[in-house]
């Protein structure tokens, strides 16, 4: 007996998805070109608007997250020497003190230079999503103008351009 396993079958329906949704345009000649002429139509117009025919828009981020945790890990290990650095102005007063008092002062100055981490994290991780998104809409932008020209190109040579 033959046992069918949707495995396969699904991993490639997920890789399917994964695909780009590139735009297949129809070029048709109106004035009787040659094959030879509209692929030379092609290539011309496509060097003039900017465009190949693969070319799909990707948007890079160089952030991988976790700004929140970088910051107040950051923030943790700066208060907690900031509090030493301050204790030891002090020395004489400060070798008087108990090793617990001045281990919870560390953790308190640590705590706090943590909570200001987390809110400079957050704050740089969000300016860093709009900015990925301001790039992603201006390339989205050049593609759709890359693409008019190059359609505005194949009609004024004679071809009617579909999507």
């Amino acid at each position: 007996m033959y046992q069918l396993s949707t495995r396969p079958c699904l991993f490639g329906y997920l890789l399917l998805l994964s695909l780009p949704l590139a735009q297949a345009q129809t070029v048709t000649p109106l004035q009787g070109q040659s094959q030879q002429q509209v692929q030379s139509d092609i290539a011309a117009c496509q060097s003039q608007s900017g465009t190949t025919p693969s070319s799909t828009t990707t948007s890079t981020s160089n952030s991988q997250g976790g700004e929140r945790l970088r910051g107040a890990a950051k923030g943790a290990a700066i208060g907690a020497t900031a509090a030493e650095v301050r204790g030891r102005r002090y020395d004489e007063v400060y070798d008087k003190v108990d090793d617990d008092i001045k281990q919870q002062y560390r953790q308190n100055q640590a705590r706090d230079a943590a909570a200001v981490g987390v809110a400079v994290g957050g704050s740089r991780q969000r300016q860093e999503r709009r900015e990925d998104r301001r790039n992603a809409d201006a390339a989205a932008q050049a593609q759709s103008s890359a693409n008019q020209a190059y359609t505005t190109c194949m009609s004024g040579r004679g071809y009617s351009v579909t999507p």
